[in-house]
């Protein structure tokens, strides 16, 4: 089955390099350059725009590299908490350090790393000194005086100018960080207003991607970005600014919207002149509509984000990280798209796999059984089920890399002597309480197997084709199966269930 694609990477990339320089020549000597979203490996918009390359921002600013510095901004409370990014797992603070290694792979310069709204947090001290000691610039913000209503104060040596100022030296400087409320704006006003102070002419504007400012306001690509912020209570509205300033409704997000008045003040005090923007979604430069060519593909792909984004957080409710309240907003939003959750397509089977390992397997047993669906890129959907030798993910890996390769269900990918030898490692070497193999063991199980066994190697090399397939468990992965998922690109949801009835999974 041929991928469907919806959105023109190449167009998009040239049409807002074009824009991000017809906004610098506004600004002539420095543009600072808000980046909102993921300035890499933003696997949202490649999920609702399919055809949109993850990595397409820092694309761009490759090109622009010679007029660019960078500065990346991380909230200390986030540090504090150990706030974790989604799609890869791991915490906020171990996504800069991964950033700043990606920043140099790709030959783009870090000016300096700033922690915002820093009051002496013990983790976020630590965080400091790590990057110290490996010769990166940190400098720490605290909450600004004044804020947000005694702009005289806001604007003044006891507000912004109460950071120390960071020397860059390209025309344009992105500031960008890990996720919302990093304190990329207020790192960007407090540039500009010691730029004022030095005679340096500076401008602001925000790199956006969602919403998008001319779609609909209930189009379903602009939906799925209310879905990803469910949790922090953001949504798209009209930009009444807009519409009063030019009569036309274009579409923004509330935060953005609610901010304009104070943040057109605020600039407008540290320049001395009328602010150059009428409206929130001027500032903005987003071109990100004019590169979806198929509308009918995108609102597809943005319905089934909807979908996934409700298994997130109802697993997340009872992880116990999120509110009720966010499990509501997105109950309301699939109530208004009316779709419901077997809509996504592997939701189904691996209902019905689990089912049948109950059946088959659990007579009389009090264990929990568990089922997966994958659906492979041709369409088709294989399954996998929980059993005493592995996890329903790591069946679920093996029988679509069989299925992949054409390899007959009797010819077994794994020798038995492989699975005993880590069964015995697993429960009297290493103290384990469940001896089943998870993904991440299955697959190191699988490399070690394919130097012996053609099978596995065929099966093992299958592997890269499972990459963005959509995948359901019954119940929430384990550590083990989630760390390989990710591995493999899965675009994994899971239905709100424990895969054990112990509270402390290792």
């Amino acid at each position: 089955m041929e991928k469907k694609i919806g959105f023109d990477n190449e167009k998009y990339l040239k049409e807002q390099t074009k824009a991000i320089f017809q906004r610098m020549e506004r600004f002539s000597e420095k543009l600072y350059l808000e980046f909102g979203g993921k300035l890499l490996y933003d696997y949202h918009a490649a999920r609702v725009l399919p055809g949109f390359d993850p990595n397409v921002k820092i694309q761009l600013l490759q090109e622009i590299k010679d007029k660019t510095d960078v500065i990346l901004c991380i909230y200390a409370g986030d540090i504090e908490r150990k706030k974790i990014r989604a799609d890869f797992g791991i915490t906020y603070d171990s996504d800069v350090l991964k950033l700043i290694d990606d920043l140099k792979e790709w030959g783009i310069s870090l000016s300096a790393v700033v922690i915002t709204r820093f009051e002496n947090q013990p983790a976020a001290q630590i965080f400091k000194n790590k990057l110290e000691r490996r010769d990166i610039k940190v400098f720490t913000h605290k909450y600004t005086r004044g804020y947000p209503t005694d702009i005289d104060v806001i604007v003044s040596d006891k507000g912004y100018g109460d950071n120390l100022y960071i020397q860059t030296k390209k025309p344009i400087v992105v500031v960008t960080g890990p996720g919302p409320g990093s304190g990329k704006l207020a790192t960007c006003l407090s540039q500009m207003y010691h730029d004022h102070n030095n005679g340096i002419q500076a401008g602001y504007a925000k790199f956006e991607t969602f919403p998008i400012w001319n779609l609909p306001l209930k189009h379903e690509v602009n939906v799925a970005y209310e879905a990803a912020t469910a949790d922090i209570k953001d949504f798209n509205l009209i930009d009444h600014f807009h519409l009063d300033a030019y009569n036309q409704k274009t579409v923004n997000y509330n935060r953005d919207v609610e901010a304009f008045p104070l943040l057109k003040r605020i600039m407008e005090k540290i320049s001395g002149n009328v602010l150059p923007y009428k409206s929130p979604t001027d500032m903005g430069v987003n071109r990100v509509g004019f590169g979806i060519i198929n509308h009918k593909i995108v609102r597809e792909a943005a319905i089934q984000e909807v979908i996934r984004r409700y298994f997130r957080y109802v697993c997340e409710y009872s992880m116990g990280l999120v509110e009720k309240e966010t499990v509501q907003r997105l109950e309301l939003l699939m109530e208004n798209l009316r779709v419901t959750v077997e809509d996504r397509q592997v939701v189904k089977p691996a209902r019905k796999a689990a089912a049948e390992a109950q059946k088959t397997e659990g007579k009389g047993s009090s264990g929990i059984f568990c089922g997966a669906a994958m659906q492979l890129p041709d369409g088709s959907i294989v399954t996998g089920k929980n059993s005493p030798l592995m996890h329903a993910a790591s069946s679920l890996i093996l029988n679509a890399a069989k299925e992949l390769a054409a390899i007959p269900d009797d010819i077994p990918l794994l020798p038995k002597n492989i699975i005993e030898s880590l069964s015995y490692l697993k429960k009297n070497v290493l103290d384990g309480r469940k001896v089943s193999l998870n993904l991440d063991e299955t697959l190191i199980a699988l490399g070690i197997s394919a130097t012996s066994n053609p099978a596995a190697l065929v099966a093992m090399e299958k592997l890269k084709k499972i990459r963005n397939c959509e995948a359901h468990m019954t119940h929430m992965p384990s550590p083990g199966d989630e760390a390989g998922l990710k591995k493999l690109g899965i675009n994994l949801t899971s239905d709100p269930n424990f895969s054990s009835k112990n509270l402390f999974i290792n």
